[in-house]
């Protein structure tokens, strides 16, 4: 499983989602409002944007706030001008860390970034130094109340790259340039999936345990904390025992 994905499966066992609602509507509008910027405010012909909204709709976020979020991203309506910057760096145990940002102050997310990593026993990279380690890929996750076999011949038929079988869930990786009609074939086959999106999965793994696999957990929960973070990914392994003794 990615160090991005188990977060995610960490978080949901955390119950932290519900709590960091609004830090997820900020983020998820910053989105919006910079793929609409890009590629122009229609979803139907911006597949960045209609993954944003769809994110947005699946996080129940209000209409209004979707459609003023697309006009600031078009200039109908006045806005921050946001800057797309990605950082590079090490956790604990020289775990890979890419960190996606989107800031109107370069100079004060930087800034931010680099305390986190040091805090945390890790440290800030140069471009480049970790992001080869990872592979651009759209995820769409399903609990395992699904059909399997069913799964895997409608996602190989609707052009998926692969579906695996993990702990507690099973994966459909895809090319990003297919992800959505991907998920739409599966949504038109009556899948129900429990997350979808153009994400970044390492090629190798780094298992972490004790005060490394605590410090990695704290480093990914700040990040995702400051408000001009919009994406961390990783390359850890955390044991399920070992989760059990930190949780």
């Amino acid at each position: 499983m990615s160090g991005h994905n188990k977060w995610s499966t960490i978080k949901h066992k955390k119950g932290a989602a519900d709590a960091k609602r609004g830090k997820i509507f900020t983020k998820i509008i910053k989105e919006i409002t910079v793929a609409a910027k890009l590629g122009g405010g229609d979803p139907n012909g911006n597949p960045r944007l209609r993954s944003a909204v769809d994110k947005a709709k699946a996080e129940n976020m209000p209409k209004d706030n979707i459609e003023r979020a697309i006009k600031k991203g078009t200039g109908e309506l006045e806005g921050v001008n946001y800057e797309e910057i990605v950082y590079e760096g090490y956790g604990p145990g020289g775990v890979a860390v890419l960190v996606e940002c989107m800031t109107d102050n370069r100079n004060r997310t930087v800034g931010e970034v680099r305390s986190i990593f040091t805090k945390c026993n890790g440290n800030m990279g140069e471009t480049g130094c970790v992001s080869w380690m990872f592979d651009k890929k759209g995820l769409i996750v399903f609990g395992k109340a699904v059909d399997f076999d069913t799964l895997f011949e409608t996602a190989l038929e609707a052009g998926a790259e692969d579906v695996s079988d993990e702990e507690e869930q099973y994966e459909v990786l895809t090319d990003p340039s297919s992800f959505i009609e991907v998920r739409t074939a599966l949504e038109n086959a009556d899948f129900k999936y429990e997350s979808a999106e153009i994400t970044m999965i390492p090629q190798t793994m780094v298992k972490l345990d004790g005060k490394n696999a605590e410090n990695m957990l704290k480093l990914m929960d700040r990040m995702e904390d400051n408000d001009d973070v919009q994406n961390v990914y990783a390359n850890f392994d955390i044991s399920v025992e070992e989760m059990e003794k930190l949780m």
